[in-house]
């Protein structure tokens, strides 16, 4: 390559000398031209070098521009084969699939199950299946189709018509016979290769092909099976159980076997699959484990009396494995999709056994003897359930099971009704519901409905177990965050400022909703209902419904999103609020955060509640237009009705931005007066200091005159009117006065308190005193001891403090004897000296 450039460049510059030299001499022979003459032929000449050069060069950079491109073609050509196309992981893969569905056609031929569960589960193998061939064929597709493409540039070169011929320069002849042969056989190693590899790429996809198809036909074949159990599960299905033949169900022998043998063979593949959702099992119950343990271990080397706080949270204080086992193992099936029964029902197993221990050591011994008989039943009822076959022996445990499981749970009722404060919340009515289904799978076992007995059977004891679990799960939560929020107090961090008791009456509730739907999703699955009950909900939401006989389309999904998501951005706003009042709370001295320290989250609670809005209509799907049209509609109420509605939601705005006041000012508005305890998007709250709420429409706060003694600071200037009796000393007064204001603690020394000479009352001399209080809301405690104070230096310093006294005069009519007035608690010697006061009125007169 380089000896090509060499040439041409040595070409190029000899041809350029050469007209050079011509031209030089054409000058030096026309020297009888002008110069304009001269300026032209130099003009044609290099014009024509020019166009020579062009033509002479354009096959040389053509050709070099082919065997560079065609050799970068070949080196991405051989990229793309050697990175790429790899395929080791599907082949190896594959194998073990073609098998899987091999032996998942014969469970399937072969099946005689008496629960859906195991139908389900078989569909379940055959989707995930299902989703990862589907990924193979779109990795196989995107390999094809590079191949494809590296086989059509290589077809592209072999036809190039260019490669075919040579240059006329036999230096160049030579040097590109060289390139060429190179190119040649690059293209047939490439060519070879690239062919093989997709032979390979199509057996691959045939093969995969294959089994897809397979797998479609073998869902069909579940989920007729499925339809045709459902429908044979509500018939009957056998004989009355006093006319229970010997040959009607199966060998019991055979049945066991089978049974081993599926169940072997679904938990082999389930232990072989997921492998990161098993370790997340192991993450969730050592991480509570450790946050409990955490927790405890901080309180008892923060806190002074930790058994105080122990005695709180018995639970996960006392037995906190058990507690992170029975949280784990509650939770744990719903990590997966379908999982085998024989899975199911050893999680149920540890989580049985874990409640027993926890219900010996916290309930009474008559509920921990009646769950150890329900123990024996479940396990009865777990390897009844695990039977893929209907036998007679089978259908006599389920139906002697059922009595026993009613007999049991009746005979313990008795014992709740006797004593209710001992047992658990609502235990008598979930005993009455578990009797009820229990004699319902009894009759249906009895009447020949046999698979429809056992689930019913079955669904009901796991579920009772599930429930027991879930209330403790609830508690479980609650006591590690109240252990959380008490092992940070010291810490002086965000969580030592919240308030337990707030958060457990709001998240306990919380919890709860969440438990009990969590338990209803756990019964369809135990029902073997899950897929058929979540498909008629998802059709009912998703279905378009319109308003009336508009155009105006809406789905209850929709609805229930944009409901949902302003709900959520409600409690989210609370929550933001409170978080904000905590973080400001750390971050204040606690005198000022007492005081004022939420007025901003107004703000928040705003914005929050407006983004949660739009995120509603955007969730929800809502065309904006009709939001255009119900803010239109809106904008219309406003100007009819919504006046005052409006100017209060704008005034809570107002007072947000401008803040003339915030939440633990006390002002005065409309003779009312109080302390401001919330200031909302709509109204405030004032609490008054005889224990009312006042609720003000902010409107009034932003119109009327507002006195806030609180807006700057907290302090308060107290005014006394003293009187003291004619003749005291007045600047001894004055002195007394001062002295005393002067040196109490409670009272301000800057402004200093002032003593005046008031006024000169009917039978006082008035002193108006002023001193200043520090906090507003201790001024009348500090104003009744300043009056006791002053009362008592007065006493001591001989100063009169006078009364107000009335002499009453009663003038009797003439010729009228004067009547005796009984004055009760009088003596004898009063009562007559009060009947002399009263005639010598009367005789001065006469």
């Amino acid at each position: 390559m380089l000896k090509i450039f060499r040439v041409a460049a040595l070409s190029l510059l000899s041809v350029t000398l050469l007209c050079s030299v011509n031209t030089f001499a054409q000058t030096k022979k026309k020297k009888t031209h002008s110069v304009r003459d001269s300026l032209r032929a130099s003009i044609l000449s290099r014009d024509s070098m020019m166009r020579a050069l062009k033509r002479s060069d354009t096959s040389v950079n053509n050709l070099l521009q082919k065997v560079e491109y065609y050799t970068s073609a070949f080196n991405q050509i051989k990229s793309n084969l050697s990175k790429k196309l790899d395929t080791a992981d599907i082949s190896t893969k594959l194998p073990s699939f073609e098998r899987r569905v091999t032996l998942i056609k014969s469970l399937i031929d072969n099946d005689k199950s008496s629960t859906l569960r195991y139908l389900y589960t078989i569909r379940d193998v055959l989707t995930r299946s299902d989703d990862q061939l589907d990924l193979w064929q779109e990795q196989l597709a995107d390999i094809n189709s590079k191949l494809v493409q590296n086989q059509n540039d290589l077809d592209a070169i072999s036809r190039d018509s260019v490669l075919k011929i040579l240059p006329a320069d036999s230096s160049l002849a030579t040097t590109y016979l060289i390139q060429k042969i190179a190119i040649d056989s690059k293209y047939h190693r490439l060519d070879t290769t690239n062919k093989k590899v997709m032979v390979k790429i199509g057996l691959l996809q045939n093969r995969t092909s294959a089994v897809y198809i397979t797998i479609l036909d073998l869902k069909d074949q579940i989920d007729t099976k499925i339809r045709d159990f459902s429908i044979r599960a509500m018939s009957q299905e056998y004989n009355n159980i006093w006319s229970m033949e010997a040959d009607e169900g199966n060998d019991f022998g055979t049945a066991t076997k089978a049974t081993a043998d599926m169940n072997a063979k679904l938990f082999n593949f389930f232990i072989g699959r997921d492998i990161l959702l098993h370790l997340s099992g192991l993450v969730v119950l050592f991480a509570f484990f450790a946050w409990i343990r955490a927790s405890r271990r901080r309180i008892v080397r923060d806190n002074d009396e930790p058994e105080s706080v122990f005695n709180q949270a018995n639970y996960v204080v006392n037995h906190p494995f058990v507690s992170s086992v029975i949280l784990t193992f509650t939770l744990l099936p719903n990590f997966y999709d379908h999982p085998p029964v024989v899975v199911l029902e050893m999680f149920l197993m540890v989580l049985m056994i874990a409640l027993l221990y926890l219900v010996k050591k916290a309930c009474p011994a008559t509920m921990f003897t009646y769950l150890l008989q329900l123990f024996g039943i479940t396990i009865i009822y777990s390897l009844s359930n695990l039977y893929i076959q209907v036998t007679n022996i089978d259908r006599v445990a389920i139906l002697i099971l059922g009595l026993a499981a009613s007999v049991i749970s009746f005979r313990f009722l008795s014992k709740v009704r006797r004593a209710k404060d001992e047992y658990l919340p609502y235990t008598g009515f979930i005993l009455k519901v578990f009797i009820f289904f229990q004699a319902s799978s009894f009759l249906c076992n009895v009447f020949g409905r046999v698979s429809l007995a056992k689930i019913i059977g079955v669904s009901v004891v796991y579920n009772l177990w599930l429930a027991l679990a879930l209330y403790y799960i609830v508690h479980f939560i609650m006591e590690a965050l109240f252990l959380q929020l008490e092992a940070g107090k010291k810490s002086n961090n965000l969580t030592s400022f919240i308030d337990y008791k707030l958060l457990q009456n709001k998240f306990r509730s919380v919890l709860s909703i969440m438990a009990t739907i969590l338990w209803l999703v756990m019964l369809t699955q135990n029902l073997n209902i899950e897929d058929t009950v979540f498909d008629a909900l998802g059709d009912f939401l998703t279905k378009n419904r319109s308003i009336g006989g508009t155009n105006t389309q809406f789905t209850f999904q929709s609805v229930i999103i944009f409901v949902a998501v302003i709900w959520l951005s409600s409690i989210a706003s609370k929550i933001i609020s409170y978080l904000y009042d905590v973080a400001a709370k750390h971050a204040n001295d606690i005198d000022v955060a007492k005081k004022k320290n939420r007025t901003s989250t107004l703000l928040i609670r705003i914005g929050v509640i407006a983004l949660g809005f739009f995120l509603a209509v955007a969730a929800s799907g809502v065309p904006i237009d009709k939001i255009t049209i119900i803010i239109s509609a809106f904008g219309i109420g406003i100007g009819f009705g919504l006046q005052n509605i409006v100017n209060n939601l704008v005034s809570g705005l107002i007072l947000a931005f401008e803040k003339p006041i915030q939440v633990g000012d006390i002002i005065e508005v409309d003779s009312r007066s109080g302390t401001i305890m919330d200031i909302g998007i709509r109204a405030s709250k004032i609490a008054t200091s005889d224990g009312a709420e006042v609720i003000i429409p902010n409107g009034d706060l932003i119109s009327h005159h507002v006195i806030n003694w609180t807006l700057s600071n907290n302090n308060r200037r107290v005014e006394l009117i003293i009187g003291v009796a004619y003749g005291s000393n007045i600047e001894k007064v004055k002195a007394i006065l001062l002295n005393l204001l002067t040196n109490h603690d409670d009272i301000m020394s800057q402004p200093s308190p002032s003593v005046f000479l008031h006024n000169l009352s009917e039978s006082s001399v008035d002193f108006r005193v002023f001193f200043w209080a520090a906090d507003i809301n201790t001024w009348l405690g500090l104003k009744s001891r300043v009056l006791a104070d002053i009362y008592d230096a007065f006493n001591r310093e001989g100063i009169d403090i006078p009364f107000r006294q009335q002499d009453v005069r009663v003038i009797w009519p003439k010729g009228l004897p004067p009547i005796k007035v009984e004055a009760p608690g009088l003596s004898d010697a009063e009562e007559q000296q009060d009947t002399k006061d009263t005639k010598a009125p009367q005789d001065q007169d006469q």
